[in-house]
């Protein structure tokens, strides 16, 4: 099993258009993979740690989704299958703006 863990840093003056295209996206994407969940960032400050600390670019992401797979097969034949579903392109028309995104990250995790 994987877990697919997508951050964004997306436009904070455009949240609101993105959580409500995502409000249809996650219907769409749950009934057709194990999305286990979206979250948007809540306002409260970030705490970072460590003995390097610093602050990023753009920020900590303000929005994460998390996937379960499989396998990587399986998620890149699911993505690969996404962008030829009509019904999907067509909520993907509806999105607030791809250039919204300052930065994305796709990480995969295995539990231990």
């Amino acid at each position: 099993m994987i877990f697919e863990i997508r951050d964004y840093h997306y436009q904070a003056d455009r949240l609101e258009e993105y959580r409500v295209w995502a409000g249809e996206a996650v219907v769409f994407l749950g009934e057709r993979w194990d999305l286990l969940g979206w979250w948007m960032d809540s306002g409260a400050a970030p705490r970072i740690m460590g003995s390097d600390p610093m602050q990023l670019k753009h920020g900590l992401a303000n929005i994460t989704w998390m996937l379960r797979w499989d396998s990587i097969e399986e998620r890149e034949s699911a993505w690969e299958e996404l962008w030829e579903d009509p019904k999907w392109l067509d909520l993907w028309d509806r999105h607030p703006g791809f250039e919204g995104y300052l930065q994305l990250a796709v990480r995969f995790m295995e539990e231990v």
